[in-house]
């Protein structure tokens, strides 16, 4: 016997698209309807851009369909991986009653970015309300890219003079004096990921003269010492490898104008003694003080390659 929920129909009109945001959104040959046809267990039926979807999961494939759209709008494109974390996102909100929610906007540079996940969403919302946040989660949840992107956005509008993006350099010590080369050689491979995601916001000419104008700083964690960081945008990315006194040492940094933000995965600890992380020990300390968010992101909210979620699960399961 079919279930009510196994009957749901929904009618699903998309407004504002032109021909060839439809044809990015259906994909070639309409292979991206297949793929939510499979992924949902669902049928979608109509004139394209006026559906009609079947199936126990019709809600989640509209919302799918729906925060697609949006990607396409304003002539974006849909690589299959994105699809991939699109419909998977969907199937989340759907059941926490937030499919239709795109949460807010960041114009950052040449990329616009949104939370694809609730909690993505919530670290966002953090980011523009507190003045320091923690986040802690897994690979590719978006922790790093979503803090670059608020950074991006509050420079290119001037609510904040500068960006500062700080790491500890875990494998050498931070005694980058004994490595050769001049500084920006010497941090290069500890801050590559910082500078991947700021380039693929503003590109590398404007990147490069930001920096030049002192208005960018990617520098190692050693190098905050005896500061105060005024009108900034701070990031500290993977925390987790902090000592206490490390982690004390930054916090107190901040100056007035300032906004932190603090990102590691307590599951890749590097310290001889896990238990002396400073990333665990603020969360610990600092969670119930007013200007202070902690976020926690989870396997739901990887954002890379979808296998990328299946093995973090697999680790999960290993280590009980």
């Amino acid at each position: 016997m079919t279930s009510e929920r196994e009957q749901t129909t929904i009618a699903l009109r998309l407004e504002g698209l032109g021909n060839e945001a439809l044809a990015a959104l259906c994909g070639r040959e309409h292979d991206t309807l297949r793929r939510i046809e499979a992924r949902f267990d669902v049928r979608i039926t109509g004139a394209v851009g006026d559906w009609r979807i079947c199936g126990a999961q019709a809600e989640a494939a509209a919302g799918a369909l729906r925060a697609m759209a949006g990607r396409v709008r304003d002539g974006g494109v849909l690589p299959p991986d994105e699809v991939e974390q699109i419909m998977h996102t969907a199937g989340d909100a759907t059941e926490e009653g937030e499919a239709d929610d795109d949460g807010p906007l960041i114009e950052a540079g040449r990329r616009q970015v949104r939370g694809k996940s609730p909690n993505q969403r919530r670290y966002l919302q953090a980011m523009a309300g507190q003045i320091l946040t923690l986040a802690v989660g897994p690979a590719g949840t978006g922790k790093t890219w979503l803090a670059v992107a608020c950074a991006v956005r509050d420079l290119l509008t001037e609510r904040v003079d500068r960006i500062i993006l700080t790491r500890p350099a875990i494998e050498a010590g931070e005694r980058l004096g004994f490595l050769p080369g001049d500084m920006q050689q010497k941090v290069d491979p500890y801050l590559r990921p910082l500078f991947d995601a700021l380039g693929e916001m503003l590109g590398g000419e404007r990147m490069a003269r930001l920096q030049s104008e002192g208005r960018i700083e990617i520098a190692p964690l050693a190098y905050m010492r005896g500061r105060t960081l005024n009108d900034a945008f701070i990031i500290l990315d993977e925390a987790q490898n902090t000592t206490r006194t490390q982690m004390k040492m930054f916090l107190t940094r901040l100056g007035f104008g300032a906004r932190m933000v603090v990102t590691g995965d307590i599951s890749q600890i590097d310290l001889p003694h896990p238990e002396e992380s400073g990333l665990l020990h603020a969360i610990q300390l600092l969670g119930g003080i007013e200007g202070v968010a902690v976020c926690r992101m989870e396997q739901r909210d990887v954002v890379r390659h979808r296998l990328v979620a299946e093995i973090i699960a697999a680790y999960e399961r290993a280590d009980g």
